[in-house]
């Protein structure tokens, strides 16, 4: 065997030994478990405002604007366990971020963190 031949075989063997399970930890698997993502993608979103099924993102900035000053620096929608609901991210002007949800449906408050 040449020795770049070694020094690769050595090289993969260290790979593999740093890879190798701790005893008494398991080895990492990937998994191959599907996660529904909890918020909606933009195509998602239109067509719920575009059907009616729930409010326009001005609405609940609307209700936010009131509540929580600041600038608006994100917006999603996402589902809860309530039902579908805009996630803004407020930052106010003292450097604070909030992050408030508003009810898609009825336009309310409903949380702030």
């Amino acid at each position: 065997m040449g020795a770049a031949k070694r020094v690769s075989v050595a090289a993969l063997l260290a790979v593999a030994v740093s890879l190798a399970p701790v005893q008494g930890q398991e080895a990492l698997r990937p998994t191959h478990i599907e996660i529904p993502h909890a918020c909606l993608n933009q195509k998602e979103r239109r067509m719920l405002v575009e059907n009616g099924a729930v409010l326009r993102l001005a609405v609940a900035v609307h209700a936010v604007r009131s509540n929580v000053p600041g600038t608006l620096v994100r917006a999603r929608l996402c589902r809860r366990p309530e039902g579908l609901a805009y996630v803004l991210t407020v930052l106010a002007h003292d450097g604070k971020v909030t992050h408030v949800s508003v009810d898609a449906v009825k336009g309310t408050l409903v949380g702030e963190r």
